[in-house]
């Protein structure tokens, strides 16, 4: 039995199973820190209550620091969102229940779920891209997500724009990096319209695919990816767009040291978070056990 949280931007999202099999999902509105943690906790209590729970996996929005070895492991660092700065999560977690606490950034979750349980099933190296209020990319190299002082940021790299592409970045920090040319708000940045709804006909997406398609370039040639999946609230249920995106990727490459990769949605879907959480808790619990 484990309990995996999925935090995001505007929900957080409880769940508790046995393996895969989920027994029970609750969701909860992220608020401040003490708000949102005291929400969750009470549901932890009711579940520890009640089941032999193991681990608890944490797959949250960042920065955060997922290094093992920090003293300050599963803190929260620089985080616009009011209210998170500092607070010291696998802590709180850890001296409440005297778990395994997991814990790793919220697309590192999804794309480890989409290697146990998804499109990526059997391959070492993949990737997960969620494109959505930010641009985030899990990135597994060997089975394992990519560590060290803190968890990828390559929604924040820079490539090249489409010609003629001139639209001012919006990200606070870069500009215009990767997100801040094509998550949800650059797009109605662009168009005065949210990516989700805009038509496949639209002409941004030209610039579009252009971007995510130099960043899949850039992540297959760096990371050796052999899937990318491509989700979050903008490309959910868009598949021609993410064919666009496979096709613009490929010709990018030129066939140039024989990538082999193929680009699709995530097969978990909108699940692909909250089992994230749960992939988590059990590599905590396997190498708690190894």
């Amino acid at each position: 039995m484990i309990a995996g949280l999925e935090l995001g931007g505007t929900k957080c999202v409880a769940t508790l199973a046995e393996g895969r099999e989920v027994i029970d999902q609750r969701r909860v509105p992220t608020r401040d820190a003490p708000a949102t943690v005291s929400d969750l906790t009470a549901i932890l209590d009711i579940w520890c209550a009640a089941y032999p729970i193991e681990a608890i996996g944490v797959a949250a929005f960042g920065p955060i620091q997922t290094d093992r070895s920090a003293a300050d492991f599963g803190t929260f660092l620089a985080t616009p969102k009011p209210g998170w700065q500092g607070f010291g999560l696998a802590a709180h977690l850890q001296e409440r229940y005297d778990l395994p606490v997991g814990l790793d950034s919220d697309v590192n979750g999804a794309a480890l779920a989409e290697g146990r349980w998804g499109g990526a099933q059997g391959m070492a190296n993949h990737a997960y891209i969620t494109v959505g209020t930010g641009v985030g990319v899990g990135l597994v190299v060997g089975g394992r997500t990519m560590a060290g002082r803190a968890h990828s940021e390559m929604g924040h790299i820079f490539v090249d724009r489409a010609p003629g592409d001139d639209a001012p970045g919006i990200c606070p920090f870069h500009g215009g990096c990767v997100e801040g040319l094509i998550a949800g708000p650059a797009l109605a940045a662009r168009t005065g319209r949210s990516g989700e709804a805009l038509d496949e006909m639209h002409p941004v997406w030209n610039p579009f695919v252009h971007v995510l398609a130099r960043l899949v370039h850039t992540i297959v040639l760096t990371g050796a990816s052999e899937r990318v999946a491509l989700g979050g609230g903008v490309l959910a249920n868009r598949p021609g767009l993410v064919a666009r995106v496979e096709a613009a990727a490929r010709e990018s490459l030129g066939g140039y040291a024989q990538a082999s990769f193929t680009v699709g949605a995530p097969v978990l879907g909108d699940q692909a978070g909250p089992m994230g959480a749960l992939a988590i808790a059990l590599d905590v619990l396997e190498g708690a056990e190894a």
